[in-house]
């Protein structure tokens, strides 16, 4: 039986060491699973006060250590890390996997016509608005209207680009055709991401010392936390848009799919999320959550204040976001 609980463990940060991309993948393995959106309201109160609690200084009689880091996981798999708010099931990571199994499924099987197009790049770059939003470094409000201009700004830019490659497609060989989704959200993940955290870019995101402790906000932050999210979220996606056509065109000549042409999209669903189940912790473990940078990539006046106040400070961190 686990013994029970210290009152030293440090939950404020992960359970492996997030200095190796072993460690990095063990973590996010547990944030992204799956089953942590069915989990109930009260299990997730009853994981926060868990941990709150514990970061006090409370520790509930019999807790174990085990207890204790499921509770932190369900903890982190359902609340923001820099506000504490409850985030929206479908923005959370946990929702990863079902969610974009659905709507990459449904992309690569409708892909011939426009308005099948248009419409299922419109319910991806929407899912990834939300969970772009949801998953925003720091902890400054959005307002409605700014929010509402970058869900705009975004979605136009992703659908248009989904368009222009799909008319360029038109002369190039079907099995190129089917990688024209792939292309899109790649595409697209470079415009949605910058404008729906577009006001980190103005304003910066929370830089940190090792301690926590808050220096000041940095923009050069957040350009380097929002390219980091970029190339993992194309990363994300590329097995998963690019693995299954490839499978998908050699069993379309088939002769048992060409009798059940209903299980098109049923297969190409399931060969989605089982890549994804693997790709979404992998390519989130690519960076570190609690990303650094050198004092000298911070903006002049950032630097004098940081070099005024801790002066043997020469690196900073920060929550790049997912």
């Amino acid at each position: 039986m686990s013994e029970e609980v210290s009152r030293n463990i440090n939950i404020k940060e992960p359970r492996w060491d997030q200095g190796t991309f072993t460690g990095r993948a063990k973590h996010f393995f547990m944030v992204t699973d799956p089953r942590n959106v069915l989990l109930s309201s009260e299990t997730l109160e009853e994981a926060r006060v868990t941990v709150e609690n514990y970061r006090a200084g409370i520790v509930k009689p019999g807790l174990t250590e085990d207890e204790l880091w499921r509770a932190k996981y369900i903890y982190d798999s359902a609340f923001h890390p820099d506000t504490g708010e409850k985030m929206f099931v479908i923005g959370r990571m946990s929702a990863q996997v079902p969610m974009n199994m659905s709507i990459t499924g449904c992309m690569l099987t409708f892909y011939r016509t426009t308005p099948a197009v248009v419409f299922w790049q419109w319910v991806n770059q929407s899912f990834n608005a939300v969970v772009n939003y949801t998953n925003r470094s720091g902890d400054a409000p959005i307002t409605v209207n700014q929010l509402g201009a970058a869900y705009v700004s975004a979605t136009t830019g992703a659908v248009v680009t989904a368009l222009g490659l799909k008319s360029l497609a038109t002369r190039l060989p079907p099995i190129i055709s089917r990688f024209v989704p792939f292309a899109a959200v790649a595409a697209a993940n470079c415009i949605n991401i910058p404008f729906m955290r577009q006001r980190e870019l103005k304003y910066g995101i929370p830089v940190t010392d090792e301690n926590g402790n808050r220096l000041g906000e940095s923009p050069n932050a957040a350009r380097q936390a929002i390219v980091q999210v970029v190339v993992s979220r194309i990363g994300m996606a590329m097995p998963a848009m690019a693995i299954p056509p490839v499978i998908m065109n050699a069993l379309e000549k088939r002769a048992f799919m060409k009798r059940f042409p209903i299980l098109n999209a049923p297969v190409q669903v399931g060969l989605v999320g089982l890549c994804l189940v693997f790709a979404t912790p992998l390519c989130c473990a690519l960076f570190p959550q609690k990303s650094s940078m050198s004092v000298s990539g911070l903006e002049e006046d950032l630097q004098e204040r940081i070099r005024k106040t801790s002066p043997h400070i020469t690196t900073v961190y920060f929550n790049k976001g997912l």
